[in-house]
């Protein structure tokens, strides 16, 4: 039996040697570049501020990375400490990311994202925070005031470090009510301000009429502002916007309403059933009213 020989596949060899050597093409071509790259000299400096609001200015951040770095525009990527750079713009308690990078043709680019306020808080000394969608704590500054919901009045909560989360239950519930009235068009321009009386209740006020909402703590909000819903649809039509002093909507299963001492109306009372019954004394007669809250609709019988 003859020996088998052997046939070498020169084929199989060139592909190996083509895409070795294409490896290292590419291995060394990747190398030039960042070494270009690293090279490569900061020829323009641009800022991108993100966001609604407007707390921070592109003047700022440049001043900032001046007075920490020096002239940028001239120096190579490799003598930016751009992750430091990220790390200090973050520290403005106004910022929530920020991204610095060099392009190929030197454009230094920084992407600032900021914080969203939703509510402002001046305390009971008068002192006072904003906080974000996080609920982190930012300064007030004068150069720009947000269209947030205002809560004042008996808060002792204070801004403590920027940035802080908040610590009570009670800026906690007025957080989560200013929330609530800016994702409702309805009652973001119904309702203006939030206050804490003295007996810790948060009470709405109205942009327009001369009344108290007592709205109690941030628990049951769905429920709340339907019943005050209710009593604006089918209530104020009825009786008037003055009729009433008081609104009282922090009872579980209830809408309370006190007279206008200056009106001869008893104080109205309202069970919340399956049907709301609605009791009013006007002048002596007794006045039965059924209402229905139904998808967000009131019909009166």
């Amino acid at each position: 039996m003859g020996k088998r020989r052997f046939r070498f596949n020169w084929g199989v060899f060139l592909y190996v040697v083509y895409l070795l050597a294409g490896i290292s093409g590419l291995v060394l071509l990747m190398g030039t570049v960042n070494i270009k790259s690293s090279e490569q000299a900061c020829t323009e400096m641009r800022i991108l501020i993100e966001g609604e609001d407007a707390f921070v200015e592109q003047k700022d951040v440049q001043q900032l990375m001046e007075s920490a770095y020096g002239q940028l525009v001239g120096r190579t990527l490799v003598s930016l400490p751009i992750h430091q750079i990220e790390k200090d713009l973050k520290q403005i308690p106004y910022v929530s990311h920020a991204k610095v990078s060099m392009d190929m043709n030197g454009l230094l680019s920084i992407r600032i994202q900021q914080r969203k306020a939703v509510l402002r808080v001046v305390d009971s000394l008068g002192a006072g925070f904003y906080v974000d969608e996080q609920r982190l704590k930012m300064p007030l500054t004068s150069r720009y005031i947000p269209k947030v919901s205002l809560a004042n009045g008996h808060i002792m909560e204070s801004l403590g470090q920027p940035l802080d989360t908040l610590s009570s239950v009670l800026v906690n519930d007025l957080f989560a009510i200013a929330s609530f009235i800016k994702d409702n068009p309805i009652w973001e321009k119904q309702i203006v301000q939030l206050y804490v009386n003295e007996q810790s209740d948060i009470e709405l006020i109205p942009r327009s009429g001369d009344y108290r909402i007592i709205f109690g703590s941030g628990k049951d909000l769905q429920e709340k502002f339907e019943k005050l819903m209710i009593y604006y649809q089918g209530v104020v039509p009825k009786m008037g916007i003055e009729a009433y002093s008081v609104v009282n909507l922090k009872y579980k299963d209830q809408l309370v309403c006190l007279q206008n001492r200056d009106l001869p109306k008893e104080p109205l009372h309202v069970e919340m059933q399956d049907t709301l019954k609605l009791l009013v004394d006007s002048n002596k007669q007794a006045l039965d009213t059924l209402i229905k809250l139904d998808n967000n609709i009131l019909d009166i019988q």
